[in-house]
């Protein structure tokens, strides 16, 4: 201990504080005895244990209690550390104290710290709304070590923080302490604040509701709109709308609910909602249809070109419903009309929904399919989930406003699935007329009658659509319109279609059916007409600006030179002189999901090799094709007339040009195995002959699928005789005449008939190596 320490040293009495921590400048009283002492020794004690650091305090009062009793009011003046003890003749405890007066100079990081700690204390003062007196006590200290200790005088410190306060004698740690104590209490005021602002404006907002929802109701009763009269609204309006008996008793059901618990509960409008949808629903309204079979065809006609198969099939439904009425047959729910319309985009699929709505006096509702994953699209989502809406069937009905509509479901092909469900499924139920007279929606969950909908879905490929959902449509397959009537569908509907969009009158613009078949022959190639129509609108842009800034004078006659002018060079050609002059290159027919196309397949081959090369990214079964024809081949090489040494040593390669295009099927069977016998004999393939047919390793030609669409491309690329399957001679009949008048059929049973069909006569020199 330092001299200067033992001069600092005093003895003074001991007086305990339980739980109470006394801190300088601090003004107690307390119910103790000192005696004649002038100045003692404050120590904070929590059970047996005494703090280190104490409060030196003068005695300032001795006050005579009632009863004999006396206390002392206390006024701290600094620090102290005790130190030995011993006690006096009376038995009190004196304790030796170095006392510890705070430093007076204050450095400016200190100083810095009274800032912050005053603006600290000053924003608990204003959470705790002081009246200002509390500020200005604090503003008026200036010592940095007194600053810090008013943090003694919250009631939020813990006995434990004030003691640590305490026996901090460091002024500035001290202060770095006490401002670390009072920002955790300001941030737990605020958190108590926030959480008190929120529970307060709750309460004020449950009471300002509950005041309007008061003041509601006597208006609405003064208006006579009160709850009961919605109730009653209801009631009349679920009279009227004729719902069957189980749908009837469900709505009273819901009702009912509704009459109990009040139109204020959360519940109460779910149920409205409910109802609404019940109430939305046609129960009992029906389209009256006109059954006339003659009149339906005249509508159809005039509406599209071509298009016999569908035609005849709505024809057909409409002479059976006028049979049945008209003898008095009961009405079957079990067979409902499900026509599946397949083809190629561009031929009319959507747009023949509108005219069978039109031909038969129904409503049209149009459901686009396309990409939807969800389940509940169809069937809806339980009314247990908030924002629940019935499915897209019940949907539909409500927008037709009856239960005999024409519902087209478009894009039934592209119908995807993931974790939320299977719409495909869903519609397993929709799509079967043994099943949809008692569909049932999640959201509604009661029946609903579709057997009188005639649903129409359209697709691109059938191969996309699940089995089971197939194997319930009735599929009328599109593959297509020839060239004549691409020109009639042209001249009658699209010509006039846009020329309106283009602001031209009829007597201003004319065309000839030569040129519009020139633009069908020369700038499309496609089994419908939506390019076409997109030509055509060009050819009438152009000359309606041509009009519009007077460089030519109505009327306009569009002839070949006009096309030309506005479509620029020719887009398509008919290259299958050119591709098959030389060995090794047949032309194959191929159908796709937009159509009919051709196909040429060229093979090449190379000495010291063994192997067969395919290149144009083919699919597999196209590849197992291309083996099997190499091989048929080689095992009827003397009856073809093929040396057998010219395969020994030999590598063979085929490929199918337009390689960024996937191909597969066995269709091109032949066509293979005919540009393998074209090389190998150096007798080039015909190049107005087109070949369509799976091979066998016999040699036999087997039957394939898609044949109009195949027969319409060979038709558009002037190929003039086509080979086909023995079996598939039965489908000639949809062939339409115009194409059975340009083109010759060959229908063949073995590849040796194919080749006498398709190889010119005479060998030529070939560039190729064989």
């Amino acid at each position: 201990m330092s001299e200067n320490e033992k001069e600092n040293e005093i003895s003074l009495l001991l007086v305990p504080l339980e739980d109470l921590v006394v801190f300088p400048n601090m003004n107690v009283t307390l119910t103790v005895d000192v005696g004649d002492e002038e100045r003692v020794f404050l120590v904070p004690k929590h059970d047996d244990g005494y703090a280190k650091v104490g409060t030196v305090a003068e005695v300032t009062d001795r006050i005579r209690l009632p009863g004999g009793g006396r206390a002392v009011a206390l006024n701290g003046l600094h620090r102290g550390i005790a130190g030995a003890a011993a006690t006096d003749a009376q038995g009190r405890l004196f304790i030796d104290v170095e006392e510890r007066p705070d430093e007076e100079s204050s450095v400016g990081a200190r100083r810095e710290l009274e800032r912050e700690y005053r603006a600290v204390v000053e924003e608990i003062l204003a959470l705790r709304g002081d009246d200002g007196r509390i500020a200005a006590f604090v503003r008026s200290i200036t010592e940095p070590g007194a600053l810090a200790d008013t943090s003694g005088y919250s009631p939020d410190l813990t006995f434990e923080q004030k003691v640590q306060l305490l026996e901090t004698v460091d002024v500035g740690e001290r202060l770095e302490l006490a401002l670390e104590l009072q920002r955790e209490r300001l941030a737990l005021m605020q958190v108590r604040k926030r959480i008190q602002d929120d529970v307060e404006s709750g309460v004020e907002k449950q009471q300002r509701e509950y005041i309007l929802r008061r003041q509601l109701e006597s208006i609405r009763k003064e208006l006579g709109e009160d709850e009961a009269s919605v109730v009653e609204e209801y009631r009349t309006k679920i009279a009227e709308a004729e719902m069957p008996e189980s749908v009837r008793e469900q709505a009273e059901k819901e009702l009912s609910r509704l009459e109990r618990m009040g139109d204020q509960t959360p519940e109460a409008t779910v149920i409205r909602n409910y109802l609404d949808w019940l109430l939305a629903v046609p129960w009992n309204k029906r389209s009256e249809e006109r059954l006339d079979p003659v009149h339906t065809r005249e509508v159809l006609d005039a509406d599209h070109a071509g298009l016999d198969d569908v035609k005849d099939r709505i024809v057909e439904y409409i002479a059976v419903a006028k049979l049945r009425k008209e003898r008095g047959i009961a009405e079957d729910k079990r067979s409902g009309a499900i026509l599946t319309l397949i083809g190629p985009p561009g031929t009319g699929k959507t747009s023949i929904g509108e005219s069978i709505a039109r031909a038969t006096g129904r409503e049209f509702v149009r459901m686009s399919l396309g990409g939807i994953r969800d389940e509940a699209e169809i069937r809806g989502h339980r009314r247990t989930y908030i924002g629940a809406l019935p499915g897209r069937l019940v949907r539909a009905l409500r927008d037709a406003g009856t239960m005999n509509p024409v519902i087209m479901l478009d894009e039934v092909d592209k119908v995807g699935a993931d974790w939320r469900g299977d719409p495909s499924s869903a519609l397993l139920e929709v799509l079967d007329p043994a099943q949809n007279h008692s569909f049932r929606d999640h959201y509604l969950d009661v029946e609903l009658d579709l057997s009188e909908v005639v649903f129409i879905a359209t697709g691109n490929m059938a191969e996309t659509i699940p089995g089971p959902l197939l194997d319930r449509m009735e599929v009328i397959r599109f593959d297509g319109y020839t060239t004549d009537e691409k020109v009639a569908i042209a001249r009658d509907y699209l010509w006039p279609r846009q020329r309106e969009r283009n602001g031209l009158r009829e007597d201003e613009v004319s065309i000839a059916d030569e040129a519009i078949e020139l633009v069908v022959t020369e700038y499309t190639r496609e089994a419908g007409v939506r390019q076409l129509e997109r030509e055509l609108g060009t050819v009438l842009r152009k000359t309606a600006t041509k009009i519009a800034s007077e460089q030519a004078e109505a009327p306009v006659e569009v002839d070949d030179a006009a096309v030309r002018d506005a479509l620029g060079r020719q887009k398509v050609f008919r290259e299958t002189a050119e591709r098959t002059a030389v060995p090794g290159v047949a032309t194959g027919l191929a159908a796709t999901a937009t159509g009919g196309d051709v196909l040429f397949i060229e093979a090449t081959s190379h000495k010291d090799g063994d192997k067969l090369v395919l290149t144009g990214q083919l699919g597999d079964v196209m590849k197992e094709s291309a083996q099997i024809a190499i091989s048929a081949v080689r095992a009827l090489a003397t009856q073809l007339g093929i040396d057998e040494d010219s395969f020994e040593n030999r590598a063979f390669h085929v490929h199918v040009p337009a390689g960024a295009i996937p191909k597969d099927g066995p269709s091109a069977g032949i066509t293979m195995a005919t540009a393998i016998a074209s090389l190998l004999t150096d007798r080039p393939v015909k190049h107005t002959v087109g070949m369509t047919g799976e091979i066998t390793l016999q040699g036999r030609v087997l039957p394939i699928g898609g044949l109009k669409q195949k027969v319409l491309a060979a038709h558009a690329a002037g190929i003039t005789d086509v080979i086909i399957p023995e079996r598939n001679r039965a489908d000639l009949a949809d062939i339409p005449e115009k194409v059975k008048d340009d083109v010759a059929f060959h229908p063949v049973m073995s590849i040796d008939e194919v080749l006498g069909l398709a190889l010119e006569e005479k060998s030529v020199q070939s560039s190729v190596s064989v």
